[in-house]
């Protein structure tokens, strides 16, 4: 049996284990959060390494890519450094490809009750993590709004084109990949705190409100009615907090295994143990045709 273990600086009470058969190979699949502890994660990296197939780095990733740049953290190249043998996927290898189906599956089902996502309006609560996302949003014909300034700066501004996204990003990533990780991202026990409501009229102005869950949640109002959310990793905790407050439907970018979805840097560890090429020669091509032969489809729950 292969084994993918994630090792996050999360809140350990998102952990779970589990076991897949996919194209006749069963794969373990394991998250550990370190709660907020860089250093522990670093040593349970060097650990493990050699002892599972292959890592998936939680809670952060080694590199922000916006359009044509990748900007590396400072932090995530300790990581990278701690890993000699195993494979590793931070979940930037298939991002872009699992939120383009993701939408594609949310758009045919719209279309089946006579709507659509083009003309829709949506809320990305930051491009700049997850850039691939957000172009899919506007490819997919929705309205979109960036909240990079409020959901990681805390200022509510509102950025309304991907141009501008672009110009904030060379501007401040520069600057932000050299600083603690934690200062721009909720880590380990700030995860579980109550929702601040500090933003409602960047949720009341979507119908589609798409990003790292944490991060929808962190400002999530209490009224979300007919809200579609769009978004990552999300336990069966998340789906029943999601659902009183009312969202209409959940789509996440990786289907749900024993009540929970696991996050795209699990999955990408997942393919790339399972595809028989050294990490440095595994491309974009490969993981798009065990994605389509598992297959490996978005999930989509009605809520409410």
């Amino acid at each position: 049996m292969k084994k993918v273990l994630s090792i996050s600086v999360g809140s350990p009470t998102r952990d779970h284990t589990t076991e897949v058969d996919f194209l006749g190979q069963k794969i373990q699949l394991s998250r550990q959060g370190t709660n907020g502890d860089l250093k522990k994660a670093i040593e349970l990296y060097k650990h493990f390494d050699g002892k599972v197939d292959a890592f998936g780095v939680g809670g952060l990733e080694f590199y922000l890519g916006v359009g044509e740049r990748k900007y590396y953290f400072r932090d995530a190249k300790k990581i990278r450094r701690a890993i000699k043998i195993s494979k590793v996927g931070d979940g930037n290898g298939i991002k872009g490809l699992l939120a383009q189906r993701a939408l594609l599956a949310l758009e045919d089902h719209l279309n089946n009750e006579g709507k659509s996502l083009n003309g829709m309006k949506a809320l990305k609560t930051t491009a700049v993590d997850r850039y691939q996302m957000a172009a899919a949003l506007v490819d997919a014909g929705l309205e979109t709004t960036f909240g990079d300034f409020a959901f990681s700066l805390g200022i509510p501004l509102k950025i309304k084109s991907l141009k501008q996204v672009h110009v904030l990003a060379g501007i401040l990533l520069p600057v932000i990949i050299n600083l603690p990780y934690m200062w721009f991202y909720p880590l380990g026990a700030q995860q579980e705190k109550e929702p601040e409501n500090k933003f409602p009229s960047f949720y009341a102005d979507a119908d589609v409100i798409a990003g790292d869950f944490l991060q929808i949640r962190h400002h999530m109002p209490p009224d979300m009615s007919g809200k579609i959310v769009v978004t990552n990793t999300t336990t069966a905790a998340n789906v029943e907090f999601m659902q009183k407050r009312g969202v209409k439907i959940l789509v996440t970018t990786t289907p749900r295994l024993e009540g929970r979805s696991f996050g795209t840097n699990v999955m990408e560890g997942m393919l790339r143990c399972m595809i028989d090429k050294p990490d440095n020669e595994i491309t974009s091509e490969d993981f798009l045709d065990l994605i389509n032969r598992i297959p490996l489809k978005p999930n989509i729950e009605i809520l409410n």
